[in-house]
């Protein structure tokens, strides 16, 4: 091992000086600390983002074992947002946490944003919406531009099973995803008229039932939450660091070339 190398040596060959600093002075707030959420948060670490907001009131269950990147026999039980800022530590101890152990509402949201905003010298630089409830997506998708903060949100992972279909885009752009769908119909009917997101445009396959009778389960694979994790981590990161936002077309070649 070469004592002389940093944890940011290959961060810089790819996003160069001006770029690092950037991500290395930058305030991400990440609302849920979940599958997509505690995935995301980890790139962000890795990604050399300067300070992390996390905001989750849940604790480790044995069923996000199969997806959450906080989740281990090891720490069922414990507070997510204490296994997350140790994880931040652990991988990257120059990044400053805030955490918060609360329920996000439409009814707290704005308190809970200016208590965050107090703690970072009033600065918040990029916002992830990692959270599943639909009226709180929705109260975060109109204070995000409200406030000048740029926003991505995370639309469903479940009983999806094909990364391939993945997409980065415009709410009003999506197809064939059920959370997407609602999400959509409130934001035409609120006026919000762009919300950028992930989600993905495979048709999910038919829902079982873990009696096999009765009520729908919806089920997550293993790999899905974190894929989504990663992408919404790498799109704060280009947009931050001003490296590699240039559309790409379908082929991999750069719209721009």
């Amino acid at each position: 091992m070469n004592m002389a190398e940093t944890a940011t040596d290959r961060l810089r060959i790819i996003m160069g000086d001006e770029g690092l600093a950037r991500l290395q002075q930058a305030t991400v707030m990440v609302f849920g600390v979940g599958g997509v959420g505690s995935n995301c948060i980890e790139a962000l670490a890795r990604g050399g983002i300067g300070r992390l907001v996390i905001i989750d009131k849940d604790v480790v269950a044995p069923s996000n074992i199969n997806r959450q990147a906080i989740a281990f026999t090891s720490t069922v039980g414990r507070r997510k947002i204490d296994v997350m800022a140790a994880m931040i530590a652990d991988i990257n101890p120059a990044c400053k946490v805030v955490a918060r152990d609360a329920f996000v509402l439409p009814e707290n949201l704005d308190e809970l944003v200016d208590n965050c905003l107090a703690a970072c010298g009033g600065r918040i630089d990029y916002i992830v919406d990692a959270i599943d409830t639909v009226a709180t997506k929705l109260a975060i998708a109109e204070l995000a531009p409200a406030r000048g903060i740029p926003l991505i949100s995370s639309m469903g992972a479940a009983n999806k099973l094909h990364p391939e279909c993945l997409r980065i885009a415009d709410i009003h752009d999506t197809i064939r995803d059920p959370l997407s769908r609602v999400i959509r119909k409130e934001c035409r009917r609120r006026g919000i008229r762009h919300l950028r997101v992930l989600y993905s445009c495979e048709e999910p396959p038919a829902s079982r039932d873990a009696q096999g009778a009765g009520r729908r389960e919806l089920g997550t694979a293993s790999f899905m939450p974190p894929i989504m994790g990663q992408m919404i981590a790498g799109e704060v990161i280009r947009r931050i660091s001003g490296v590699g936002c240039e559309p790409v077309r379908p082929d991999g070649t750069r719209a721009g070339a």
